[in-house]
């Protein structure tokens, strides 16, 4: 009974290795690369009137002690968002980016009272209220105002499209001048969108100023770079 299983399993062993080697190239058909690849860099700008203005506003009380520098704090800053929830900004348009609260100190080195600060960015949707939107925070207590920045929501998709589509011609550029196929893109490297750029810096005197301020978002170009390797037929 024992000889009759050894004999099954040798058989067996040996169909395996049979099939092994009728078939030698599955174990390594994903990994056979030719090496030949082309590497091109593509550059694409779009230019467009921005739809989203962006601001900073920011609160600063004093206080005797930190609670009631941050109570003061809270309660100006709680009035300039009721403020802005008014004009129709939206509560996801609206982002809390620093609370903190430090002591004063007196030219003796002492502590003579605390100081609290709040900021707060606002995404602004509609640019021409942009000016109306930075003087209503101002007027209802905001000490600080930094912005706007613009931008747009689909400009630096446009300059990506435009970008990869210049990479993709002088890669069919060189491989025609080196008599050689193109084969698909193997690896995209995309260089991050440069910042938008703030274009100015608003303080407090706004509150005393009766003329509403003004702001012109103009024209702004976004560029976009990537890296892309083809493989060579």
């Amino acid at each position: 009974m024992r000889l009759a299983q050894l004999a099954v399993l040798v058989a067996l062993a040996a169909a395996v290795a049979v099939l092994a080697i009728g078939r030698p190239g599955t174990a390594h058909s994903s990994t056979a690369p030719t090496g030949r690849t082309i590497t091109v860099t593509g550059t694409g700008t779009a230019s467009t009137v921005p739809d989203i203005a962006s601001f900073s506003f920011g609160v600063q009380t004093d206080g005797a002690t930190a609670r009631e520098a941050q109570a003061a704090n809270a309660d100006r800053m709680s009035r300039v968002i009721a403020a802005l929830r008014r004009l129709g900004i939206a509560k996801a348009d609206l982002q809390t980016t620093d609370v903190s609260v430090g002591q004063k100190w007196g030219e003796n080195g002492s502590v003579v009272g605390y100081t609290a600060n709040n900021s707060l960015q606002v995404r602004v949707r509609r640019v021409a209220k942009a000016g109306h939107v930075a003087d209503v925070a101002v007027a209802a207590g905001a000490t600080q105002t930094y912005g706007p920045t613009f931008s747009h929501a689909a400009r630096y998709k446009a300059a990506l499209q435009r970008a990869v589509a210049q990479a993709l011609s002088k890669a069919q550029a060189l491989a025609e001048e080196a008599n050689v196929q193109l084969g698909a893109a193997i690896r995209i490297e995309e260089q991050g969108p440069e910042p938008p750029r703030e274009i100015g810096v608003y303080g407090a005197a706004l509150d005393r100023t009766p003329a509403p301020t003004p702001v012109e978002p103009g024209t702004q170009e976004t560029q976009a770079t990537v890296t892309v390797t083809f493989a060579l037929a």
